[in-house]
């Protein structure tokens, strides 16, 4: 029997139409690179379209990677100011 591909729904790879979604494996970022947007967030906890294309560039990441990075850090940084 031939197989399908898997299916592509609202943006979501599945198995046989169903199932769990596979999700990208998780990125891995260089110390180098957490140094960066580290001392970045520092600077600014929001970037703005072109420093985040300018940042992603220079760091070898893409624009979703930056923009995810800076999301999960400010909500971490959030929890940790409301913890006191």
């Amino acid at each position: 029997e031939h197989e399908k591909p898997p299916a592509l729904a609202n943006g979501e790879l599945r198995i046989n139409g169903k199932g769990k979604k596979l999700r990208k494996p998780r990125t891995i970022y260089s110390s180098l690179q957490l140094q960066a947007l580290n001392q970045r967030f520092q600077q600014t906890q929001y970037l703005a379209l072109p420093e985040r294309a300018e940042l992603a560039a220079q760091l070898g990441l893409t624009q979703t990677q930056v923009k995810i990075w800076f999301q999960n850090k400010r909500s971490k940084y959030k929890k940790i100011m409301k913890q006191g």
